[in-house]
Formats: C-alpha cells, structure tokens, sequence
C-alpha cells in the first residue's frame, strides 16, 4: 500500500469495451485513490481487437472519468499484476448469478495468492446487466445495432472490424 492509499485493479480484456464496464469503472473510480484498468490478454479467447488497440480504446473511453486512472496491459497472473501496481483491491463487475459464482471461485483462489488484496463486487447497473463484450461482437457480426451496449467511437471500431473481416473473406 503506498503511503495508506487504495489501489483497486480492474482487470479485463474489454474485447470492447461496454456501457457496464465504463458504469463499473466510473463507480469504483469514486471509491478508490488510485484505479488501475488492467488490459489483459487471455490465451482462452480469440480477441477482435489487439491488446493495444484494447488499451488505446480504454485509455480513450475513460479519459474524461474524474479520479486517478491508469490503464496498463498486463500478461501475467492476475495477483503478480496486482502486486506490481501495489494494489491492495481487486475491482469486479457483477451481472448476474452465473458471473457470482464463476467470480466467487476466482476471489477464493486469489486469496489463496495474496491474503492482503481483498477483492470487492461492485452489482452492474440494471439497465447495462445484459451487456457482454462477447455477445457485442456477435450483433455486430450478424449485423446488428450495438449501439445502446457501447460508446459511440467503440461502435465505430467494431463496425469497421466487422468490414475489414467481411472484406478479408471475400
């Protein structure tokens, strides 16, 4: 801990970035001295965009988010990261029921890791519970309109992705 301050973690891999995600990030923001969004690769899935891309589009989208936030890539065990940037709060968004339990696992075995790094739930806002980064990417694929899931620009990003892979098929 740096001089009593808390530093909370917000790892991810915002593969967009959502509404929920930047709703979890302006509320914790507020309870925290430092948040560090941590853009996080994760050899599990087959992200759309690249981690710096990831990391351009977080910086982008949080930039006018009043508090002390940092976003950093991190490829490592979530507790080593967490360490690094001298966090003593892991930051989680919670949806629904399924995410608690998945979440609640996870929170277990990071304790096993570090006992001194708590991790704290914060319940995604009712309206943006439905949004999913994974489900984003498939509206937009088959078309959809995304835009009540995600900013402007990020709607722009995916949209152009979307026609850059269509492109590359034909």
């Amino acid at each position: 801990m740096q001089n009593g301050a808390t530093i909370a973690v917000y790892p991810g891999t915002f593969d967009p970035i959502t509404l929920g995600h930047l709703d979890i990030i302006r509320r914790g923001a507020k309870l925290v001295d430092r948040l560090v969004i941590g853009v996080a690769t994760n050899p599990s899935k087959t992200p759309m965009f690249s981690l710096d891309e990831r990391v351009e589009q977080v910086r982008r989208e949080t930039a006018d988010i009043h508090g002390q936030i940092e976003v950093v890539a991190f490829d490592s065990l979530l507790m080593k990261f967490a360490e690094s940037q001298k966090a003593n709060m892991i930051l989680r968004g919670l949806r629904a029921v399924s995410d608690f339990e998945y979440e609640f696992q996870m929170a277990g075995m990071n304790q096993k890791l570090n006992a001194n790094i708590e991790t704290v739930f914060l319940m995604a806002d009712v309206a943006l519970q439905p949004i999913a980064s994974r489900l984003v990417k498939e509206i937009a694929m088959f078309g959809g309109d995304i835009d009540s899931f995600v900013p402007p620009r990020i709607a722009r990003d995916v949209a152009a992705r979307v026609a850059d892979g269509i492109n590359e098929k034909s």
